[in-house]
């Protein structure tokens, strides 16, 4: 069994970034800039921003936060977006989930430029990536397909089974694994809530990617042996043992599946860490004008 380490991962990725901004600024071009919007206080939205922020800084990035109160109005945030979208210093935005309830998701989503939508949730990005064509990839699909890629791990032709159809990670990796690509050119199978006898599909995969969003959900006797197993999920579940009164669990049980598998990802430790590392590569590729010609 071999780890996917997300940190060492995600570290190759953002030091190979921070080489070709380094360049970038040495040739006099742009550097790249990514904006988050945060409405609210939402404890878990503070430290995802923040980690963005964080890591922005690291890697010679210029960014910006703007902050709404938790009252805004979707009229003052859809100004502000298209505000943003005017501003050609801005490379990439991003506006923190959740929102609000009476913000509409969908009209912050639409309204974001495809040209800046680094999270790559936009309805042209989303088809074009459903084309093959060139389109920013919705972060933690495109993290895992650089950790794949990192790790040498042949796709072509395998079997792989994709739990949860979520538009965020679900749908867009079994899209993704199945195109023609690199990494890619699998059969794929996707499952979801309402899928009938789960555990004989699971155990036919090659490669399986576990975003349910369900606490240790796969078990020793879903997996197949030798598979390559992904797990997306990230729960905080009570543990008193612990200092902060709660740990950190993805939707496999990782001690009883991962002695069974040929490669595992780590909760925490693996696919969090490439979101960060997809949502940078994909702010850089933003700055130089790769899918959308700068105007």
């Amino acid at each position: 069994m071999t780890l996917l380490d997300g940190k060492i991962t995600s570290k190759a990725i953002l030091d190979n970034i921070a080489a070709e901004v380094a360049q970038r600024k040495a040739q006099g071009h742009k550097v790249p800039h990514l904006a988050a919007i945060l409405v609210g206080t939402d404890g878990a939205s503070e430290t995802y921003v923040a980690s963005k922020v964080k890591h922005c800084q690291q890697i010679g990035f210029g960014s910006s936060l703007i902050r709404f109160d938790a009252e805004v109005s979707e009229a003052e945030l859809l100004a502000k977006i298209e505000e943003i979208n005017q501003d050609a210093d801005i490379d990439g935005l991003i506006v923190q989930m959740p929102l609000p309830k009476h913000i509409s998701v969908d009209k912050v989503t639409e309204t974001i430029s495809p040209a800046k939508d680094v999270d790559g949730f936009h309805p042209i990005n989303v088809g074009r990536m459903n084309k093959n064509l060139p389109a920013y990839i919705s972060a933690t699909p495109l993290g895992i397909l650089l950790m794949l890629e990192h790790y040498g791990i042949a796709t072509e032709g395998k079997h792989c089974v994709v739990l949860g159809r979520s538009a965020i990670v679900g749908s867009p990796m079994s899209i993704l694994m199945a195109r023609n690509a690199k990494v890619g050119n699998c059969t794929v199978t996707l499952c979801h809530s309402k899928t009938q006898n789960l555990a004989e599909h699971t155990r036919r995969a090659d490669i399986l990617i576990a975003a349910l969003g369900i606490p240790e959900f796969v078990k020793e006797d879903m997996v197949k042996e030798g598979a390559i197993v992904i797990d997306v999920g990230i729960t905080r579940v009570a543990d008193a043992s612990k200092k902060s009164g709660f740990a950190i669990k993805g939707d496999v049980a990782f001690g009883e599946v991962a002695p069974k598998t040929s490669f595992i990802t780590p909760v925490p430790g693996g696919v969090g860490l490439m979101t960060i590392a997809g949502l940078l590569y994909n702010t850089l590729q933003a700055a130089k004008g790769a899918y959308f010609p700068k105007k």
